[in-house]
């Protein structure tokens, strides 16, 4: 049976078996472990996890962010939140700064130790996504992107299309 799944002879997307189903989950997994295993090396240097390194990513993508906003995007409890962010406060990678519009804000910046532990660990990433980019190929790229976003929640799409707004 083809394993592969697209124009060339394969199998029509349309008709997809529950096999080539769990063929696919089982390499998102796969892949999310290649993924997330440059980046668990680094966070393991300084005792932090995934979580944290979600927390630095988005504060990166979007200095100023409240603490709700990040709430929204991550998708936790407020108390896990809370536990990721003490720590990341306490280890002198973000701060908390008084909201200049409502003093009952508290915006969340990367310090300098931050966006160095942020540089490292998305670079490691990027490296990855280029080398697998270059190895599928444009149409793939497009595709694979097209399965992501058809994949996310309805709210989930809503925050990142506005991130890749602030980008264009």
């Amino acid at each position: 049976m083809n394993d592969r799944i697209g124009s060339g002879g394969g199998p029509s997307l349309l008709f997809l078996t529950d096999e080539q189903l769990r063929q696919g989950i089982e390499a998102m997994y796969f892949a999310y472990r290649g993924f997330t295993a440059d980046p668990d090396r680094i966070l393991d240097k300084y005792r932090l996890g995934r979580a944290h390194h979600r927390a630095i990513h988005f504060i990166h993508r979007s200095p100023a962010t409240t603490v709700n906003n990040l709430l929204s995007i991550l998708g936790v409890t407020k108390q896990s939140l809370n536990r990721v962010l003490r720590t990341l406060i306490e280890e002198g990678f973000v701060e908390v700064r008084v909201g200049t519009r409502d003093k009952r804000e508290r915006n969340l910046f990367l310090t300098a130790k931050g966006e160095a532990l942020e540089r490292e660990l998305s670079q490691v990433q990027r490296e990855r996504m280029r080398a697998a980019y270059r190895e599928a190929g444009p149409d793939a790229v497009r595709g694979f992107r097209t399965v992501l976003e058809a994949m996310m929640d309805p709210q989930m799409r809503r925050h990142f299309n506005g991130m890749k707004d602030r980008d264009e």
